[in-house]
C-alpha cells in the first residue's frame, strides 16, 4: 500500500492518541452575548461567514476568484487626483542613521521637527517606491512597503497642522501622497483660524483601501489580503516615525464615517448602489473603485506628554469636512467586477465611534541577544533595500540565537519584568495598538543549526496559554527548546521533518518548505469578535501584517530574506494544530530564507535625479 501524502501521515499518527472528531464548519452566533445590539450581531454573522466562504480548502477548493486574470482591465497602481496643487518632496540626501537593531531598544534622544523635509523622510522610508524592475520587455516597480501580488490597494493621507517651510505653513490641510514621483497632493485647505487640534510638532496618517486593487486578481478572498497591507503599513509607517524620534498610536475611537469625512471620501467618489448587488457584477462600475478607510494614526514625538482630545477632533473632522476638495481620482481600469460579498462585508465591519479615552502605552525595549547577529545595516539599509523572495535555496542554516532574535523582537512586550508576562503592546512597531496582543506564530522549523526540525508554537500572550493548550492537540510536548531565553514563550510541540507538510497547508507552494522556518499567524479569532465587536475582524489582519513587516525586516537585517504567504489551506491548518471551532483561526502564513535570485531581472533607481538611491 502506498503512503499517503505527509499531512494525512500526520492525521492518522495523530488519531491514534487522540481520537476525538472533527468539528464542523459554521457560523453560528449562539455563543455570542445577549448584551450585543442586534445589527452588530448581524455583522458578526456577516464577518465570520465571510471568513469560512473565502477559505481555501484541500478537499472543496480554492475560494472564488476570477479564474484568469483579465490584463486589459489591470488595475492602475497609482491614483491620483487632477486638477490638485502637487507639493513635491525633496528625496532625501543623507540615509536614515540609526543602526537598525537600536530603533527596538530607545527612540532616538531628539525627535526631529516636524517640516516638509522630516515628512518626505517619513514617507521615503516607509511607503515610497523602493526600485523599478525590468526583464527587458515588462517593467513594474516596487515599494518599501510590500503588498500582496504587488498590487498595492493602501492609499495614505496626511492630515497635517500648518507646516513649516512649506506653502502651508498658516492653515490644516489634508493631502493624498504620490509614492510614484514622491509627492503630496493637496485635496482641501483649512482656514485660518480652523485648528487641527493636535500639537503643532504632530500630524495624522490615515490609511484606505482600493479593493479592487486586490479582486481583480484575488476575487472574493481581497479583503483579507487588503487587511494584510495594512498592518504592513502601518508598521512600515511606525518603524519609520521611530528613527526619526516619533512615537505612533491608533487613533481607533474614531469612527469610519468620520474617517470617510477626514480624507473627503464622500465629496469625491459616486455614492454606492441602493440596493447593494447581492451577486458578483461585471461591466464599468466606477464606483468599485472608491475607497474604503481603513484607520488613523497620530504620530508625535517619542517621550512626551502627548494626548488627544476626541471631542475636539471630532468638531475639527465635522468642520474641515465642508471645505473645497481639490481634484476627481483617475479611473484605474477600463471595467471591473464587483464582487459582492467584499462590500456586504466591508460594511459588516465598519468600526462606530467609542468615547475611549486616548493613552499611550509605556516603552518596552525588545529582546536582544547580540547585535553581531545583524548584518552592520542602518535603518536605511534594511527599510529601502527589502525585498520579497520568490523562491528560497533549500540549502541556508540559520542559527538557534538568530532565530531565536527575531522571534524576540516578534514580542508584543519584550523585555518583560520579573512577574509579567507576554501580552500588552509595548515595544515597536506594536505599541501603534490598542488593543493587546491576538496573534500567535505556528512554526515549521525547518533549517535551524542546534534546534530539532519540527512543530513549535510562540505565544504572543501568555494569558492565552491555559487557551491554546486545552484547544490544540493533548499530545502535543509544550517543551521549551534548550538554551532559549527566559523571555520567549517558545515551545516545542512535535519533532520531526515538517517540510512536505509546510508545503502542503500553504497551497503546496515549495516556497514554504524550502527556507530555514516557515509559518502561521494563529488568531484568537470569534472571542475577539464577541468581545469587541466585527469591527475586530480587519484589525486581527492587521495585526499579523505588522508581524510580517518585522519578519521583512528582520530577515533581511541578518542577511537573508522572506516573503509573506496570503494562499493557504485554512482548515488543514487547524488540523495540524488540533484547533477545532473557531476559537482560533490562522490568518497569514509566512516563510523565512536564503532567497534565490533571478539574474534576468535588472533593478533601477527608485527615482531620478539626486538622492541616496541614485
Amino acid at each position: 500500500m502506498p503512503s499517503p501524502p505527509p499531512l494525512l501521515r500526520l492525521r492518522l499518527r495523530l488519531r491514534l492518541h487522540s481520537p476525538r472528531p472533527l468539528a464542523m464548519i459554521h457560523s453560528s452566533t449562539s455563543h455570542l452575548p445577549h448584551h450585543l445590539p442586534q445589527n452588530q450581531t448581524e455583522n458578526i454573522t456577516q464577518a465570520i461567514t465571510y471568513h469560512d466562504r473565502t477559505k481555501h480548502s484541500l478537499t472543496s477548493g480554492y475560494a472564488r476568484g476570477p479564474g484568469r486574470l483579465d490584463w486589459a482591465n489591470q488595475p492602475n497602481p497609482f491614483l491620483r487626483f487632477t486638477p490638485s496643487p502637487s507639493l513635491p518632496l525633496l528625496h532625501p540626501t543623507t540615509p536614515l542613521s540609526p543602526h537598525y537593531p537600536s530603533i527596538f531598544d530607545s527612540f532616538p534622544s531628539s525627535p526631529l521637527p516636524l517640516s516638509l523635509s522630516s515628512v518626505s523622510s517619513l514617507l521615503y522610508y516607509s511607503l515610497s517606491l523602493s526600485a523599478w524592475k525590468t526583464t527587458g520587455f515588462s517593467t513594474w516597480s516596487l515599494r518599501v512597503n510590500p503588498s500582496s501580488g504587488n498590487l498595492h490597494p493602501t492609499e495614505c493621507h496626511i492630515v497635517s497642522p500648518p507646516l513649516p517651510n512649506s506653502p502651508y505653513n498658516s492653515s490644516p490641510f489634508v493631502s493624498h501622497y504620490c509614492p510614484k514621483d514622491h509627492s503630496l497632493e493637496i485635496r482641501a485647505v483649512g482656514h485660518q483660524n480652523l485648528k487641527l487640534p493636535i500639537t503643532s510638532d504632530s500630524l495624522i496618517v490615515v490609511f484606505s483601501s482600493i479593493f479592487w486593487r486586490e479582486a481583480w486578481k484575488y476575487g472574493e478572498r481581497a479583503l483579507r489580503y487588503c487587511n494584510h497591507d495594512v498592518g504592513h503599513a502601518i508598521a512600515a509607517v511606525a518603524i519609520s516615525a521611530a528613527a526619526l524620534g516619533w512615537d505612533a498610536r491608533l487613533l481607533d475611537s474614531l469612527s469610519h464615517s468620520e474617517l470617510e469625512a477626514l480624507i473627503g471620501v464622500t465629496k469625491t467618489y459616486p455614492p454606492l448602489p441602493e440596493p447593494w448587488p447581492t451577486k458578483p457584477l461585471r461591466g464599468n462600475l466606477p464606483w468599485v473603485e472608491s475607497q474604503h478607510p481603513d484607520c488613523a494614526l497620530v504620530l508625535f514625538p517619542a517621550n512626551t506628554n502627548f494626548t488627544i482630545n476626541y471631542p475636539a477632533l471630532r468638531e475639527f473632522v465635522k468642520e474641515f469636512s465642508d471645505s473645497e476638495w481639490a481634484g476627481k481620482p483617475n479611473s484605474l481600469s477600463k471595467d471591473h467586477v464587483c464582487w459582492d460579498v467584499i462590500y456586504h462585508t466591508a460594511g459588516a465591519i465598519k468600526k462606530p465611534a467609542d468615547d475611549n479615552c486616548f493613552s499611550v502605552n509605556p516603552f518596552y525595549k525588545s529582546g536582544l541577544i547580540s547585535e553581531n547577529l545583524y548584518k552592520d545595516f542602518r535603518v536605511y539599509d534594511v527599510v529601502r533595500k527589502r525585498r520579497s523572495a520568490v523562491d528560497m535555496d533549500r540549502v541556508h542554516i540559520m542559527e538557534k540565537e538568530t532565530f531565536y532574535q527575531i522571534l524576540l523582537h516578534c514580542l508584543p512586550s519584550g523585555e518583560v519584568g520579573p512577574g509579567e508576562k507576554q501580552g500588552r503592546n509595548f515595544t515597536v512597531p506594536f505599541r501603534v495598538l490598542e488593543w493587546d496582543a491576538e496573534v500567535h506564530l505556528a512554526l515549521f522549523v525547518h533549517r535551524v543549526r542546534g534546534l530539532e526540525k519540527g512543530l513549535y508554537f510562540l505565544v504572543r500572550n501568555e494569558g492565552h496559554f491555559d487557551s491554546l493548550k486545552k484547544a490544540m492537540r493533548s499530545q502535543f510536548e509544550w517543551t521549551q527548546p534548550d538554551n532559549c531565553p527566559k523571555t520567549l514563550p517558545l515551545y516545542r510541540l512535535a519533532k520531526g521533518d515538517c517540510q512536505d507538510l509546510a508545503k502542503q497547508v500553504s497551497c503546496i507552494q515549495d516556497i514554504a518548505s524550502d527556507g530555514c522556518f516557515s509559518l502561521g499567524m494563529v488568531a484568537r479569532f470569534e472571542p475577539v469578535l464577541r468581545e469587541k465587536g466585527a469591527w475586530m475582524y480587519p484589525r486581527l489582519f492587521w495585526e499579523t501584517g505588522i508581524i510580517g513587516q518585522v519578519l521583512y525586516l528582520e530577515a533581511h537585517a541578518v542577511g537573508i530574506s522572506a516573503t509573506g504567504i496570503g494562499c493557504y489551506f485554512d482548515d488543514a491548518v487547524h488540523e495540524v494544530l488540533g484547533l477545532e471551532g473557531k476559537e482560533f483561526q490562522s490568518l497569514y502564513h509566512f516563510t523565512v530564507g536564503g532567497p534565490v535570485l533571478d539574474k534576468r531581472i535588472m533593478s533601477l533607481p527608485a527615482y531620478p535625479g539626486p538622492g541616496i538611491d541614485a
